[in-house]
C-alpha cells in the first residue's frame, strides 16, 4: 500500500467513525424532544459542507431516512425532506468553497448563519411550496401556518449550531491534522 493510500484509508475510516457517531447522536436527540420541532442535523450538515459536497449530501439524507425507518414513518415526506436537505448539504459546499477560497474563515458564526438561512430555505421549500402542492391547501395557509413550525425550528437549529458545529469542526479539524503529520511521517520514511 502507498503512503497516499494508507492515509486515505485512516482518514476515512476516522471521518466514517465520527459521522456514524454524529448519525447516532442525532438520532437520539430527535428521539429525545430536547426541544419543540427538534433537529440537530443542520448542526452536523454545516461542518461536513465545509470539508466538501459528498458527506454534506449523503449526512443529511442518510440522517433523515435512518430517523423515519426507525420510527416507522417511511413515506413521500421521507423523500422530500431528506431530499431538500440534501440539495441545501450540496448548496452550502459550494458557498464553503468560494467563502474558503477568498481566505476568510469559516466557523462558528459562520455556521449561525447558514443554520439559520438554512433552516428558512429548507421549511419554505418543505412548507409552503411542498405542502400546499401535496396536501391541496393554499400557499397563503401553508405559509401562515408554517411561521409558528418555522420560528421553532430557528431556536433549535440555533442552539445546535452553536454547540454541535463548533465541537465536531474542531474533531474534523484533528483529524485533518493527524492526517497531515501520517502523511509528512510516511514521504519522509519513503524519501529514506
Amino acid at each position: 500500500m502507498t503512503a497516499r493510500g494508507l492515509r486515505i484509508g485512516l482518514a476515512s475510516a476516522t471521518r466514517l467513525v465520527i459521522l456514524g457517531i454524529g448519525l447516532g447522536v442525532t438520532t437520539a436527540l430527535r428521539w429525545a424532544r430536547l426541544f419543540p420541532n427538534n433537529d440537530p442535523i443542520m448542526a452536523v450538515m454545516l461542518p461536513c459542507a465545509k470539508r466538501g459536497r459528498a458527506a454534506a449530501v449523503a449526512f443529511p439524507v442518510v440522517a433523515m431516512v435512518l430517523f423515519d425507518v426507525l420510527s416507522g414513518r417511511v413515506g413521500i415526506w421521507t423523500a422530500v425532506t431528506a431530499g431538500t436537505y440534501g440539495l441545501l448539504g450540496l448548496a452550502l459546499a459550494f458557498v464553503y468553497a468560494a467563502v474558503a477560497r477568498r481566505g476568510r474563515a469559516i466557523g462558528t458564526a459562520t455556521f449561525l448563519v447558514s443554520g439559520v438561512v438554512g433552516v428558512l430555505v429548507f421549511d419554505f421549500i418543505t412548507g409552503p411550496i411542498l405542502s400546499s402542492a401535496m396536501f391541496r391547501m393554499s400557499f397563503a395557509q401553508a405559509f401562515v401556518g408554517q411561521i409558528p413550525f418555522t420560528l421553532k425550528h430557528l431556536a433549535s437549529v440555533s442552539a445546535y449550531t452553536i454547540v454541535v458545529s463548533p465541537v465536531l469542526d474542531w474533531l474534523l479539524r484533528q483529524v485533518e491534522r493527524g492526517e497531515a503529520a501520517i502523511e509528512r511521517r510516511l514521504a519522509l520514511a519513503a524519501s529514506r
